[in-house]
């Protein structure tokens, strides 16, 4: 352990998958646009640990017009509650401003209870004798079915309404509103409807594609899980890599972690053969359950968010040009594939 040293970059992958945009994805954002006139607050949800790779700016353009209230869901998952993570939170609430932030975690009713409070004042500042309609956004399984269901169970006593799974894609459609807070003798309550995830158009970086996937926005067989587990493996040695240490000894290398995870967990194969995807998919499963520390992936400095902003308007927020860019990154492989070849 004194002799390790882990690694201080993680090898760029340009040939990995850019985009996940699917067929659903643009009809739900479609059907969002449409429903616009009738939703008084827009609820945006990022995913804690990647508070920038979860942003995604198809929202900021479509759904505009409409107060933002962000989310940022999981965060039992990335913060240990030091210093250096509330310092983090106060940075982005900074940032995002004027939109208003809230860090939630949903088994967490203290947290729950923030963002009915600030449901409930939007709704009796609106004064509107129908009620208040609000709509929950964000990337694929970030949590949002997650947080309506919590909202629902806090805010009015009663269960589950919104599906919610370990994979993206569980919520396909833009579903019904369900009642969130009661009405008062004024008004007829707040209700929350619940939407499927929005991948972005196109990534604007192969360490951020590696970033999302990992936390679920992808489904895992879109990225090869041993890269994944790699990738995991990365950041565990630079939060504290005795975290796996009932499996192996502090190692760069995810062969070894793997093989050795296989044998003490009884995943081999045929003939004893230590099966390396399913050890991996369980690591990777371990991490996002919270098993394996709690830590953010992305590093968020005034300048990374910056960055990241420019980032976002350097690609464009258009769906068009979003797929003029993954056609063209297509032209270029195929090409190099050509070129290779001969």
């Amino acid at each position: 352990m004194a002799n390790f040293v882990p690694r201080k970059v993680f090898p760029t992958l340009n040939s990995l998958p850019r985009s996940y945009f699917l067929g659903h994805h643009k009809a739900g954002l479609d059907k969002m646009k449409t429903m616009l006139s009738h939703i008084n607050l827009v609820i945006e949800c990022r995913d804690y640990r990647i508070p920038l790779s979860s942003r995604n700016p198809l929202f900021e353009e479509n759904l505009a017009g409409r107060e933002r209230l962000i989310v940022y869901t999981k965060q039992d998952l990335g913060s240990e509650g030091h210093q250096k993570d509330r310092n983090r939170e106060r940075l982005i609430q900074d940032f995002q401003r004027p939109s208003t932030v809230l860090f939630s975690d949903y088994k967490d009713k203290s947290s729950v209870r923030k963002i009915l409070e600030f449901a409930r004042a939007h709704a009796e500042a609106a004064d509107s004798l129908t009620g208040s309609r609000m709509m929950v956004v964000g990337m694929p399984n970030v949590g949002k079915s997650s947080l309506l269901n919590a909202l629902r169970g806090v805010g009015v006593h009663k269960g589950k309404v919104a599906h919610t799974g370990a994979q993206p894609g569980v919520t396909r459609k833009v579903g019904t509103t369900v009642k969130i807070i009661e009405g008062e003798e004024s008004g007829e309550g707040v209700y929350l409807m619940d939407t499927p995830g929005v991948f972005i158009p196109y990534v604007p970086n192969a360490e951020a594609m590696l970033k999302l996937a990992l936390c679920g926005s992808v489904k895992d067989t879109i990225i090869a899980p041993t890269t994944l587990a790699d990738y995991l493996l990365f950041h565990l040695n630079l939060y504290n890599p005795s975290v796996y240490g009932e499996y192996e000894a502090p190692t760069n290398d995810i062969v070894q972690l793997l093989d050795s995870l296989a044998r003490k967990t009884g995943r081999l194969q045929k003939g004893g053969t230590p099966d390396l995807e399913a050890s991996a998919l369980w690591l990777i499963q371990r991490w996002r359950n919270g098993h394996l520390g709690q830590f953010v992936l992305d590093e968020v400095t005034h300048a990374t968010l910056e960055a990241g902003r420019r980032a976002h308007e350097s690609v464009g927020l258009s769906l068009n040009q979003g797929r003029k860019m993954v056609k063209e990154l297509r032209k270029q492989k195929s090409r190099q594939k050509h070129l290779n070849s001969q």
